[in-house]
């Protein structure tokens, strides 16, 4: 082997790792929301749990990644450790279908309809139709179809080159005692630990293995020792990914190494006394590219076997290892962890912007309960709530911006643009909730009255602000498009009961029943009750954007004003829902 064919392997290993990793990015990206509902199935059924461990890795192609995102799962609360354990098993299950599409390449026929299941024969056809797809398709789900395509032939090609780069070992002897070296199981399980190590990812370890044994110099004896080396060694992602998280992720983690060692030991003392006692010739043979999988894929699935029935007592085992603290932990909002699946990611986003829609609506309502029956306990609530929505914009913001940056999804990028837009307005809204509260505030500290008919006009705009809230509110939740278009017609209709409010305080103070100070924390309210519904009008404007793939909010409005009819039938329900007329008399 001479520098060109060192040169060679280089180059096709690098291509093969970049063809893995783009292939299984473009994957996630495909599968796009239909990862989300896996998360539903995570519940206390074994099955279930390690059905969607195989599932998620067979679509990103990566059980080190799958595992991280466990770890991001259960720091986040998404997820217990029980559950944790089925999904972890799954995953060792799920990265065997790699090694299956990569032994392929070594079907050996004279026929012509098996030669053309050979990767070299129909890898060239796949290029062709990835990089039409990637080039010249406009659509994000075909161009991902053509870079998963692309993908693909790219792994392929840097396996032929690795396989054709170490050809010629075959007739190196050093190279032969260093298999020869590696029948020693112990030192088989190392050097398979050290170099999935290296490169983390399990897949990719069995796929370098499986380039070399073209040479026919590795054993079973020796690959099989190897394999078990490659499943402790793909722990080790998962264990830099928990560091700085919570203890549940670390046992997550530790979970994930017990179960792959405990399984290493056991099967690799079944392995060693096999050996010892029988000796069957078919381990000093020569491994092939599918007796390296299928040996891949029996070891896990031994390990699966023997290992689930016992997972409640890998978890007793770790929780003992890592012991509960004294004080409880706080579970973080988000974690990075999660942006291994944009998708999964999106969906937590949803879930804390969720919270923070409902802390920055209850903050409004206690605000507006302050303007009728102040107390120390609700103004000392409404701030904290502004607070926890001020930190929460920050932390979404922070996120999704991060997301945005990654290689997602047309819908899922504009579903993170919809929620960048969504978070600004309830914060807003909870920056209103402290201005009404701050009014209120003045009121009761300078000793300030409103006329009986200044209350009675505050009584009808805030119970129409109180309900363009909870229309919002629920469009947003459970996106109900029905709920959505009746903001509008309420806003407008909460506009001029402004106007209406502001010019009978103006006759109030020209007829001397109200005071100026009272008139400029009148003013006030009209001004954080009218902008509240903007805000409540752009959140359900968003809710219909999305419907309809469009992210122009005031289009949207603009379609719901033109549809007169409907738009006027409501506009005139709600303005004698709300109307003021007779209550502003000329005296208070």
């Amino acid at each position: 082997m001479d520098i060109f064919n060192l040169l060679a392997l280089i180059g096709g290993l690098s291509l093969f790792l970049f063809g893995m990793n783009i292939m299984g990015q473009a994957l996630e990206r495909r599968a796009g929301g239909n990862l989300r509902p896996l998360l539903g199935r995570l519940t206390t059924n074994k099955a279930a749990g390690l059905l969607t461990g195989l599932g998620i890795t067979a679509v990103i192609q990566s059980s080190s990644a799958a595992t991280v995102m466990v770890v991001g799962f259960v720091n986040s609360g998404l997820m217990t450790l029980s559950q944790a354990v089925n999904v972890i098993m799954g995953a060792n299950i799920g990265t065997t279908v790699t090694a299956w599409v990569l032994s392929l390449a070594g079907i050996d026929s004279g026929n012509l309809f098996v030669n053309l299941l050979k990767p070299s024969s129909f890898t060239p056809v796949l290029a062709a139709v990835g990089i039409v797809f990637y080039m010249f398709c406009k659509n994000d789900k075909k161009r991902d179809t053509g870079m998963i395509l692309l993908g693909f032939a790219t792994l392929m090609y840097g396996m032929e080159a690795m396989s054709g780069a170490v050809s010629g070992l075959r007739d190196i002897p050093a190279f032969r005692n260093l298999f020869l070296m590696f029948r020693n199981p112990v030192l088989g399980v190392l050097a398979g630990t050290v170099l999935t190590a290296v490169i983390q990812s399990s897949s990719a370890s069995v796929g370098i293995l499986q380039a070399l044994a073209v040479t026919g110099q590795v054993s079973y004896g020796a690959a099989v020792p190897i394999i078990m080396g490659q499943n402790i060694g793909t722990c080790v992602t998962a264990m830099l990914s928990s560091i700085g998280a919570n203890k549940n992720a670390k046992r997550a983690a530790v979970v994930h190494l017990s179960f792959n060692v405990a399984g290493t030991l056991v099967w690799l003392t079944v392995f060693c006394l096999v050996k010892a006692i029988w000796n069957p010739d078919f381990l000093n043979g020569a491994a092939s590219l599918f007796g390296i999988a299928v040996a891949h894929s029996i070891f896990n699935l031994l390990c699966t076997v023997l290992l689930l029935p016992l997972s409640g007592l890998l978890v007793n085992l770790v929780n003992r290892l890592i012991p509960d603290a004294d004080r409880p932990e706080i579970q973080p909002e988000l974690d990075e962890r999660l942006l291994a699946a944009p998708s999964i990611a999106l969906e937590r986003c949803y879930e804390v912007t969720a919270d923070m829609a409902r802390t920055a609506v209850s903050a409004l309502r206690e605000s507006l309960a302050c303007l009728s029956g102040y107390s120390p306990e609700l103004a000392r609530s409404v701030r904290e709530k502004e607070e926890k929505t001020d930190r929460y914009e920050d932390i979404l913001g922070t996120y999704l911006v991060k997301l945005s940056a990654r290689q997602i999804s047309g819908s899922d990028s504009a579903e993170a643009a919809k929620l960048l837009k969504l978070i600004g307005d309830f914060e807003r809204i909870s920056d209103h909730a402290v201005n009404l509260l701050e009014s209120a505030e003045e009121m009761r500290g300078r000793a300030l009255v409103f006329t009986e008919a200044a209350l009675s006009e505050l009584k009808v705009i805030v119970a129409a602000v109180n309900e363009i809230m909870e229309l919002s509110l629920a469009s947003f939740l459970s996106g109900d498009l029905k709920a959505a278009s009746m903001v509008e017609p309420l806003e407008q209709v909460i506009d001029h009961l402004k106007e209406q409010m502001r010019m009978r305080h103006i006759l109030r103070l020209q007829q001397g029943t109200c005071s100026i100070g009272a008139g400029f924390v009148w003013s006030d309210l009209l001004t954080d009750l009218e902008r509240t519904a903007d805000h409540c009008s752009n959140i359900a404007g968003c809710v219909i954007d999305m419907e309809q793939n469009n992210m122009n909010i005031h289009e949207s409005l603009r379609s719901v004003r033109n549809d007169s009819e409907d738009f006027q039938r409501q506009f005139r329900a709600y303005a004698a829902k709300y109307s003021i007329t007779g209550t502003a008399e000329s005296r208070g």
